[in-house]
């Protein structure tokens, strides 16, 4: 079999990083082309970074994360109140694993959103399917999924997914059937996956925003419970920029 019949059929078998890796090799002078194991491992390699490379741009994709942000991009300081060993420490995504939350407060343009959407892309890069909503899209997609009687595949969507971020918590009220569809999103992923909540109201208001005594005692025990909190201090970056 020649060198095209054997890249023919690695691209038919859908296995496109090791067809470019065998491309690769094969266009190297003889003397210089690995032998039989090393080849067979560098094509193997190369496969298995292809996939995630892949997998890597689709997470990203459907993340719809607001921001195209990264943690190293994140500004640390005193003033900030967010320092690199801080941030450091999530930057492995262990939380993750461990299914904690990250609840991001502080005031507007300090910066709650592009870190929320920093930790979304680490995320995405560890291999973490994750799911980006500002509480407007939140109660809209509850809304017409209860409407088009997709509430149920929605619920089982978002169970699976590893992370959610939440972002402009307490900008909008919540009506009863948000609130409701809040707290069974928290009862499904309590203790088996992670949220990422950011919001311009400090933790201790957001029981007064969910009005509803018996809900929010239900939907704060599940939120704060296991999780790492954020208080971003500053100015606006938005008037630095």
């Amino acid at each position: 079999m020649n060198q095209q019949a054997t890249l023919d059929q690695l691209k038919a078998l859908r296995l496109h990083g090791m067809a470019n890796g065998y491309e690769a090799i094969m266009s190297m002078p003889v003397h210089l082309q690995p032998t039989a194991h090393e080849l067979l491992a560098r094509l193997a390699q190369q496969e298995i970074e292809s996939k995630q490379n892949k997998r890597t741009e689709m997470f990203l994709k459907l993340s719809k994360l607001r921001y195209a942000a990264n943690l190293e991009e994140v500004i640390c300081s005193q003033e900030r109140n967010l320092t690199q060993p801080q941030l450091s420490e999530l930057a492995d995504c262990h939380w993750i694993s461990r299914s904690e939350n990250i609840l991001i407060t502080g005031a507007t343009g300090c910066g709650k959103s592009y870190l929320a959407c920093a930790l979304g892309h680490q995320a995405c890069l560890l291999g973490h399917k994750t799911i980006y909503l500002n509480m407007n899209r939140f109660i809209e997609k509850i809304h017409q999924a209860k409407l088009d009687g997709t509430f149920i595949k929605l619920l089982n969507q978002m169970e699976k997914t590893n992370l959610i971020i939440l972002d402009d918590f307490g900008l909008q009220p919540l009506n009863m059937e948000a609130r409701l569809a809040l707290l069974q999103i928290l009862e499904d992923r309590y203790r088996k996956k992670s949220m990422v909540i950011a919001s311009q109201l400090s933790v201790k208001l957001w029981y007064e925003y969910l009005q509803d005594p018996t809900l929010a005692d239900a939907i704060l025990d599940r939120i704060t419970a296991h999780a790492h909190r954020i208080e971003l201090q500053g100015k606006s970056l938005r008037h630095k920029k």
